[in-house]
């Protein structure tokens, strides 16, 4: 079952408007007027994003967050490995690779691509030799997914992509064991996942966290 999803944040009972200016003045309250204004662009990205076509969604999305700052956890949050709410992704001016990919992830959702197709994924990058993790879009249950990632801006075919490793990719109902670049075995719900479930549990307004260091 999908922990969470942003509707609830960003739209609840209320019209649509009103939502948007809380979350905009609680961005502004938290983390200052620039933080606003990253705010009021990103519910414009998803206003005109909302009637593309499904990738066209894609790359709207992949570019908006593509354009914050990539900085460690351990810089940013003071801790190795810290998930962040797309809000405090957006608030912090900056994240590192799972911040970048849960901020897509959701903003997707939001603007009516289906959970069934993205995965987010937990990958080795070759390169690097570290551990990183994008958004994989399929377009049907057999297709090749398409890879969304801060590394490479540029969306590509997964087999494009011979400098990533597959392990794990997971969405808002299950999670899959990779082996290889297909879709992979399924091991269960992606609640297994802690800081999943501990990110989920996070995404109200109140519970937004201060960076320990700016980003402006």
């Amino acid at each position: 079952m999908l922990l969470f999803s942003l509707t609830g944040l960003l739209y609840g009972d209320s019209p649509p408007q009103l939502n948007e200016k809380k979350i905009i003045s609680a961005l502004a309250k938290n983390y200052g007027e620039r933080a606003a204004k990253r705010g009021s662009a990103w519910f414009n990205a998803l206003d005109r994003s909302y009637n593309l076509p499904e990738k066209e969604k894609l790359k709207s999305i992949n570019d908006f967050f593509n354009l914050l700052h990539f900085i460690d956890d351990i810089k940013l949050w003071g801790e190795k490995n810290y998930w962040s709410t797309p809000v405090e992704f957006i608030g912090a001016n900056g994240g590192d690779c799972e911040d970048f990919a849960i901020a897509k992830y959701f903003s997707l959702l939001e603007i009516g691509v289906p959970d069934e197709k993205m995965r987010i994924t937990m990958v080795k990058a070759l390169r690097l030799n570290q551990y990183h993790m994008v958004v994989a879009y399929y377009e049907t249950p057999s297709s090749e997914p398409l890879i969304l990632d801060n590394l490479d801006g540029r969306i590509k075919p997964a087999s494009q992509r011979t400098d990533l490793l597959p392990i794990y990719s997971f969405n808002g109902k299950q999670l899959w064991l990779n082996k290889e670049k297909g879709r992979g075995t399924l091991a269960g719900e992606s609640q297994r996942i802690k800081r999943w479930s501990n990110l989920n549990q996070r995404m109200g307004l109140s519970k937004m966290r201060q960076p320990k260091l700016r980003m402006e």
